[in-house]
């Protein structure tokens, strides 16, 4: 396709007026602007089907292009948000295509009097937050309402019927029995409605109280996380000819088959997107390990294969650029291949628009709804309502200039108003509201009064709503003026509409958290109550994945004995009860402790130890509940032994997002809790001075922790060993007696084996009798293949960088096989030869009685040489390579420790798990990437060697994870421009993250804990941690 050069001269965009770059795409026009400047000649009339289903004819000149009459439509809209939308139309073909803004109008439709435009939704984000302006949240709800009712959003019954019930309350408002079922019978919302119909009306009575604003919110929210969201899909075909779906999102292109999702190809590993005729073609980087670098699909014919490389093309630039791309020189004589490029802003262009500018609030029309929004917008201004001019949304009127820090507060009004027709002619005229001289002076004395009472108002705080009366600027309405903290209802914001995980848009501000800050208690004691609280709740999630998920799943399927059911369900639910009740205890005194009620007043609550004493007394009863964990641990293990039914739920349970962990690192859970009361009672009592009120109670309640982790200690430290062996027995293939009476785990990492192919990466494992070596199986499953094993008794180990001229080199001498392996650093080498002399000497001691050779498990022969096996066969390629491009991996956990050892060639030892436990955390944290501007508010959860991360510490799921091993943990440098207190910083090769605290205790905690992880821990840190555990 040749380059085309546009030769008219764009209208100077609001990004420009702002200083920001010149771009060639949609411009967004302020309320009351003129539209852009129309190309002369012949006017044509065209009609735009919009998301309310209202239908505009709008008259545009033959030569405008497409950019020219989406201008117009935002332009009657007064839309800011422009940029997520497009207008498609059906071409001869009768397919739904999008209209180029760059091309006239006149050269993509062939008559355009007898075509129907629609303006729709065309990128999705994937977080709702990131829409700042209510009428773009409202619009987003309408393309949802439509993809839902039309099918193209699939999704089970249970998210249907709640996405309807979330509708009908935008619609009608609470719940009428008489007035549900009148409209039920009126609208379609979803393709099997009359089966929903019960489920939707008592959903809808829960929704009692919820504006319109707040029910987009939450519909938009529940949509998001769909597999369907926002999917379109083009029919094609793979390389075996098997029918599929292509799509394509925020995160990249995505491979359906049917509606359900197969696989799919992040932005970050795709190098190229190219087509050949009807061949779609992608090539992946070479950081992949794949020898097929290529992926081909065939599409039914050039135009759609073209369609579609074009939309991957936008989707990409739109999500991962920072700033649109710039055009292709034009060449002087030859073109090769397509010219198109993306043109308009990028997301972050946008956000940061939207950001930085000041906007006028402005009336629309719900038309499916009995109320009337305004929208709420980033610079928080005064109201001036105007009476509606006959379009479908209204006319914004004029605000008084910037707000104070104290006035940026969301502003929603609503009122009854009748539908509109159904269909409106317009030529989109300029408008230009009108100043309010009056108003401007009535709204600037009100400022000034409350400013001067805020200034004289010891208990003004700027997060504490104001409802204010403005009768001399907007007469007879009522302006709610609401805090940045609370929602557009002037309701709190619920987790799921707090905006934490995007990068340009955040929840808080830097003034308002240091405002925060200084009104909680500065105490470190404070802070080390509130450390009770966060990883109370951590842990309490933990319970449920018990209590609540596994035991869902079970029922489902009847396949655990009932006996194992009984014995695990015993113990760990009167547990969940328990923390219940002690969680709720932990919260109350941290709120008298902040002040959040008169309470404090009458007595001293600034203190944690009498609440820690009182539970931990009444917990002395659950000991004999923790001391069948151990029991449990192992009858689950041999029922899932004796039943393949049960082994497939509990895998298929792994599976799902909220195990995080593996399945019996939760039935640990209980024994690792108590050491971390110990933990915390500990730097309770080293703060306090004996003179402290709260000091007699803390030590009191450290003896009795300390009393039960005693008697506890000793199981736990066996349990871990097992537990171990059961996730190693499940990660390697090839063996069948690896966990055997006496054998203990020591050490597994990555290391370098020499061969006569040179050096080759080989994942080790040591154990108490024997070292194991693996490699990378032929599997989807990611599993490791045992390739050789070397008894230790009557080994000896010695250093041989200079025999064999290779780096961090040292030679095992078994007594009849030697090997010859390479560490990555020295430190690794040290590492591995300390705990390897180690083993030895215990085997010698036993003379190795206990060392028992592993045998390879049926079917699986015997264990191959290394030597035998070449590179080319153990490597990743041939693993990508035998999988065609609908085969996803059967299920297994390829983020386990030992895979992120293998990828970061490192290793990990039984010391460093142990202490992994002890040094668990979690609390709300404040993440800052390395080259964004704003930082996320986040709630953190620190174990397993991982950092996960979620919106909120009610979520069910962490949304990411960051495994830390590899990873460095410092303080930034003068470099790094943080200049900000209580930070540390991740880095890892070119990975950095930074991440704030709220005081100097938490910053401190969070540092040693990480520190636990990336720095592997020593065989005297073991001995001295034994000793520690003598009490």
């Amino acid at each position: 396709m040749a380059d085309i050069e546009l030769t008219h001269q764009p209208l100077q965009s609001p990004g420009a007026r702002l200083g920001g770059p010149e771009t060639t795409g949609i411009s967004t026009l302020e309320p009351g602007l003129k539209p852009p400047n129309s190309p002369s000649g012949k006017l044509i009339p065209i009609k735009v089907q919009m998301l309310d289903d209202t239908q505009e004819v709008h008259e545009v000149p033959l030569k405008a292009s497409g950019k020219h009459l989406l201008d117009l439509i935002c332009h009657n809209l007064n839309l800011i948000e422009s940029d997520y939308f497009a207008l498609e139309f059906m071409d001869h073909h009768k397919v739904m295509v999008w209209l180029d803004l760059l091309k006239p109008i006149v050269k993509q439709v062939r008559r355009p009097r007898h075509i129907v435009m629609r303006f729709v939704v065309k990128f999705f984000p994937p977080d709702h937050s990131q829409l700042q302006e209510e009428l773009t949240r409202y619009l987003f709800a309408l393309q949802i309402k439509q993809d839902l009712a039309s099918g193209r959003m699939t999704c089970n019954d249970t998210s249907a019927a709640l996405l309807a019930s979330h509708i009908i309350q935008s619609e009608i408002g609470d719940f009428d029995e008489a007035v549900f079922s009148e409209h039920l019978s009126k609208h379609k919302y979803v393709p099997q409605q009359e089966a929903l119909e019960e489920k939707i009306k008592e959903l809808h009575r829960g929704h009692v109280g919820q504006t319109p604003a707040t029910s987009d919110y939450q519909l938009l929210e529940i949509a998001r996380k769909l597999e369907m969201y926002g999917i379109r899909q083009h029919r094609a075909k793979d390389r075996e000819g098997t029918k599929i779906n292509l799509s394509v999102s925020h995160t990249g292109i995505i491979v359906f088959q049917g509606n359900n999702k197969i696989n799919s190809f992040n932005w970050a590993k795709v190098r190229k997107l190219s087509f050949k005729r009807k061949r779609f073609l992608i090539k992946f980087r070479p950081e992949m390990n794949s020898c097929q670098d290529t992926l081909e699909f065939t599409m039914a014919s050039r135009d759609s294969c073209k369609a579609f490389w074009k939309i991957c093309v936008e989707y990409h630039a739109f999500f991962r650029l920072f700033e649109e791309p710039k055009p292709k020189p034009k060449p002087i004589l030859f073109t090769r291949g397509s010219s198109f490029r993306f043109s308009g802003r990028t997301q972050k262009q946008l956000l940061d628009y939207v950001k930085e500018g000041g906007y006028k609030k402005t009336l629309f029309e719900r038309k499916h709804s009995k109320m009337r929004s305004i929208r709420s917008l980033p610079d928080h201004q005064s109201l001036g309502l105007k009476q509606n001019d006959g379009f479908p949304f209204g006319k914004g009127s004029p605000s008084t200039g910037p707000p104070t820090p104290n006035e940026r507060k969301d502003a929603a009004v609503t009122r009854p108003t009748e539908e509109k027709p159904v269909e409106s002619k317009s030529r989109s005229p300029s408008r230009s509201p009108k100043k309010d001289g009056q108003g401007e002076a009535a709204r600037e004395k009100a400022r000034g009064q409350r400013e001067q009472h805020n200034a004289v108002s010891p208990a003004y705080s700027p997060h504490a709503s104001d409802l204010s009366l403005n009768s001399q600027a907007c007469p007879g309405i009522l302006n709610l003026s609401l805090s940045p903290s609370l929602s557009p209802d002037g309701k709190s914001h619920s987790p799921l509409i707090t905006p934490l995980l995007t990068d340009a848009t955040c929840v808080k501000t830097d003034d308002e958290e240091e405002m925060r800050r200084k009104r909680f208690p500065a105490d470190k004691a404070y802070f080390i109550a509130k450390e009770v609280s966060t990883t109370e709740r951590t842990y309490l999630k933990d319970l449920e994945v018990i209590t609540t998920s596994f035991q869902s799943s079970l029922a489902r399927d009847d396949v655990m004995p009932e006996q194992l059911k009984n014995l695990m369900f015993s113990n760990f639910d009167p547990l969940y009860k328990f923390h219940t009740g002690f969680l709720r205890e932990v919260e109350q005194r941290l709120a008298l402790w902040e002040g959040r009620s008169n309470a404090h007043t009458k007595g001293d609550y600034q203190r944690i130890g009498d609440v820690m004493l009182k539970n931990l007394h009444s917990m002395k009863q659950l000991t004999v509940h923790l001391q069948k964990h151990s029991e449990i641990l192992v009858e689950l293990e041999k029922a899932i032994r004796n039943s393949r039914k049960l082994e497939v739920t509990c895998r298929e349970f792994e599976q799902q997002k909220v195990c995080y962990l593996p399945l019996n690192v939760f039935l640990l859970r209980p024994l690792h809790r108590l050491m971390h009361y110990k933990q915390i009672l500990e730097r309770l009592c080293k703060h306090y001075p004996p003179s402290h009120v709260d000091f007699r109670d803390s030590r009191a309640a450290l003896a009795e922790v300390a009393e039960m982790a005693a008697q506890l200690h000793g199981t736990m430290i066996k349990m871990e060993n097992f537990q171990k062996l059961v996730e190693l027995k499940r990660d390697l293939i090839g063996i069948d007696n690896l966990m055997i009476p006496g054998r203990e785990f020591i050490r597994l990492g990555c290391l370098s084996k020499l061969s006569a192919k040179g050096l080759q990466q080989r994942m080790f494992f040591l154990f108490n009798d024997i070292l194991v070596y693996t490699s990378r199986g032929l599997t989807a499953s990611n599993q490791f293949k045992v390739h050789g094993q070397v008894p230790l008794y009557g080994m000896s180990i010695e250093e041989s960088e200079e025999e064999w001229s290779v780096p961090h080199c040292f030679t095992l001498n078994g007594q009849h096989q030697t090997i010859i392996v390479a560490a990555s650093a020295r430190v690794e080498m040290d590492k591995w030869i300390e705990d390897l002399q180690m083993a030895v000497d215990l085997s010698q001691q036993c003379n190795g009685l206990n060392s028992e050779l592993l045998t390879p498990s049926p079917g699986e022969g015997t264990n191959k040489s290394t030597d035998e096996t070449s590179v080319e066969q153990e490597s990743e390629d041939d693993l990508s390579a035998s999988r065609t491009s609908l085969e996803r991996q059967s299920p297994h956990r390829g983020n386990t420790t030992m895979h992120v050892c293998w990828h970061r060639n490192t290793s990990v030892s039984m010391v460093d798990y142990s202490i992994a436990v002890e040094n668990q955390l979690s609390g709300n944290l404040l993440r800052k990437f390395k080259n964004s501007n704003g930082w996320q508010k986040l709630w953190v959860v620190f174990t397993n060697f991982c950092l996960f991360f979620y919106k909120s510490h009610q979520d069910s799921h962490p949304l990411a994870s960051l495994p830390l091993l590899g990873y460095s943990v410092t303080t930034p440098a003068e470099s790094d421009g943080i200049h900000k207190d209580y930070v540390f910083k991740l880095q890892f090769k070119s990975h950095v993250y930074f991440f704030r605290a709220e005081s100097e205790y938490t910053f401190e905690r969070w540092m040693e804990v990480i520190r636990s992880a990336t720095s592997s821990a020593t065989r005297t840190r073991l001995l001295s941690r034994k000793e520690s555990h003598a009490y």
